[in-house]
């Protein structure tokens, strides 16, 4: 006789997603398993995310400070009754056996921690062709690294309870690569697995100048999570685009001294192009050669975007000492005190 599925919290992170939220909750509610506790955990929204998230029946914890994705999952993680708890981003809308495929493949293999999910390769709403890339990259990157990991992505992931205590909260002083830093942590006493059983549809940016921003911003931190990376933790890009990509630009000026020296930038891109053919081929034969095209020009300033916020990181980690994960971080032992903690005792609404 099988055994019973555990009991699942579906815990919530969102800032400002009135867009998304309400079509996030209604998969949640639609699930084939019915989750013990669903917790939105507001992070100081100022649009009207509060009000959808009273419309269905969560736990609404209301954080009165912006204080990162961080801090919002540990609070959902602290109010949670389930055995395991499901991390899902409010941009994010699950496929309806996703909680039901995930409390099955933890209860099956007592030796996996965690498991996390791969995207659709179209946008939960369509807004043009910059959104139409990220959900191609990011469900093709994904899908091609199903199987067991040692990176978890809690936007569309899940972890046992005791696991999630042994291993300790997420770092309460990064808003970015805080999936990365705790896997760190995580894969030294559990296996990760990353499978298609759990699926889900994202919503993301669709402006090419908001992409490029938030890019820059995120690759900032990824200078600390190197150790991480050269362990065998998951990359979207292949080492040869980045660079290609980050040579590029820098032997432009090579032009002036003979226009023959232009040959170096242009077989700098010629082999950014060529980098990642899996990539090429799924863009081709799902939007034709004309997208292809669009999608290589996109994902070459994408990555002209991480080499500059990589670059920038660098130069913060050695100038701030507050920079990157808490562990850098020279502070006293203050009972009470963590970095990151939101400045008031956030309020709970059933």
């Amino acid at each position: 006789m099988p055994r019973a599925r555990p009991s699942v919290s579906v815990i919530i992170p969102n800032y400002n997603y009135e867009k998304t939220l309400r079509a996030c909750l209604t998969s949640v509610f639609a699930q084939s398993h019915t989750p013990i506790d669903v917790i939105v955990v507001d992070d100081a929204s100022t649009d009207a995310s509060r009000d959808i998230a009273r419309e269905f029946d969560v736990v609404l914890i209301a954080n009165p400070r912006n204080s990162g994705v961080s801090t919002a999952r540990n609070l959902g993680a602290a109010a949670a009754r389930g055995e395991v708890l499901f991390f899902l981003d409010s941009d994010t809308a699950l496929h309806p056996e996703a909680l039901a495929n995930a409390a099955d493949l933890l209860r099956d293999d007592p030796g996996l921690g965690c498991v996390h999910g791969v995207l659709d390769p179209e946008p939960l709403f369509d807004d043009g062709p910059v959104e139409r890339y990220h959900a191609l990259h990011a469900h093709f990157w994904r899908r091609r690294a199903v199987g067991e990991v040692r990176t978890a992505f809690f936007a569309l992931g899940a972890i046992r309870k005791d696991v999630f205590e042994a291993t300790g909260p997420f770092d309460e002083n990064l808003r970015d690569s805080e999936d990365v830093e705790y896997s760190g942590r995580l894969v030294r006493t559990h296996r990760i697995l990353m499978t298609e059983a759990i699926r889900g549809r994202h919503d993301d940016v669709d402006r090419l100048g908001d992409m490029l921003r938030e890019q820059y911003r995120r690759s900032q931190l990824l200078i600390a999570a190197l150790g991480q990376i050269r362990e065998g933790g998951l990359t979207a890009n292949r080492p040869l685009g980045v660079l290609a990509a980050a040579l590029t630009l820098p032997t432009l000026p090579f032009g002036l001294l003979t226009p023959w020296l232009l040959l170096v930038p242009a077989v700098c891109v010629l082999l950014f192009a060529c980098a990642d053919p899996g990539l090429s081929r799924f863009a081709l034969r799902t939007r034709g050669p004309a997208f292809l095209l669009y999608f290589t020009a996109v994902h070459f300033v994408l990555h002209q975007a991480i080499v500059l916020g990589a670059a920038r990181g660098a130069v913060r980690r050695l100038t701030e000492p507050d920079f990157g994960p808490s562990g850098r971080r020279r502070v006293e032992d203050v009972p009470g005190d963590r970095p990151g903690a939101p400045a008031a005792t956030p309020t709970t609404t059933g």
